[in-house]
């Protein structure tokens, strides 16, 4: 394929970041199509949330390129910076939600602090958008503390896409839910990125999850990309790394390195 049609909506080429004398990111490469949804696997330690950190401008990289629409996003002023984030959507591992805020606000809150949207207007929105991911209206006027934690989870999402923005990056999205909740969760979460035509970045453990929501997947490890592939290829992907990572095995290429 030739043309703008090629160009990934995300493009990370030789991305390096250290702390101190760890080096986290040791050139991370990469592509992420327009409209697909991207699953990042990986160990504790192993530079998943380091990578989206970087991709959002949470943290600057020592080195390498990041391009946005074919837009190196490192480069970019405050303005433009801005505008950048203006286009992305989040849904936090703990859901992050504002306790002191109700439903409708936490769903609507980007627009409101951006003056986007007024008040009147914001309690509509959140309504549809609450709709969107199963919940009705009313729970808008409840607090979080008021909610299930599948219902935080819900309500997470519907602000993730209350923006309606055309990046939406999932942290653990099925963390802390029994198993039938968390495919709920994931059937909502493919539903909205379908809907939007968003293009989707997720890291998660759950390889159940990660095969419900991913059309392809990366395995980093010790701060590089070691494979990507179709996520339906988890667990036999032959690739020993991520068929033993995919599959929880403890024999394998990957040991676990003992503290001292």
């Amino acid at each position: 394929m030739t043309g703008p049609a090629a160009t990934p909506k995300i493009r990370m080429r030789g991305v390096r970041k250290a702390f101190g004398s760890k080096q986290v990111l040791d050139g991370v490469d990469l592509d992420v199509g327009a409209g697909s949804s991207m699953v990042i696997l990986g160990g504790s330690g192993s530079g998943k949330s380091v990578t989206i950190k970087c991709i959002l401008g949470l943290v600057t990289p020592d080195a390498g390129e990041i391009e946005v629409d074919g837009v190196n996003v490192l480069k970019l002023g405050r303005r433009d910076r801005e505008a950048l984030g203006d286009r992305i959507g989040m849904l936090f591992q703990n859901g992050a939600l504002f306790d002191s805020l109700p439903v409708w606000e936490n769903v609507c809150f980007k627009l409101l602090a951006q003056n986007r949207i007024t008040r009147a207007k914001a309690r509509d929105r959140a309504a549809e958008v609450l709709a969107q991911v199963g919940l009705a209206a009313s729970v808008g006027e409840l607090s979080p503390a008021e909610l299930s934690g599948g219902m935080q989870k819900r309500v997470a999402l519907a602000r993730a896409i209350a923006a309606q923005p055309d990046i939406i990056f999932f942290d653990e999205p099925t963390t802390g839910l029994d198993p039938i909740m968390g495919a709920v969760i994931d059937g909502l979460i493919v539903d909205c990125v379908k809907k939007l035509g968003a293009t989707a970045v997720s890291i998660t453990h759950d390889m159940a999850s990660a095969r419900r929501i991913g059309d392809e997947a990366a395995m980093i490890y010790k701060g590089r990309m070691v494979w990507t592939g179709p996520a339906a290829t988890l667990g036999h992907s032959g690739n020993a790394m991520v068929d033993q990572f995919a599959n929880g095995e403890r024999e394998g290429p990957i040991q676990m390195e003992l503290r001292r």
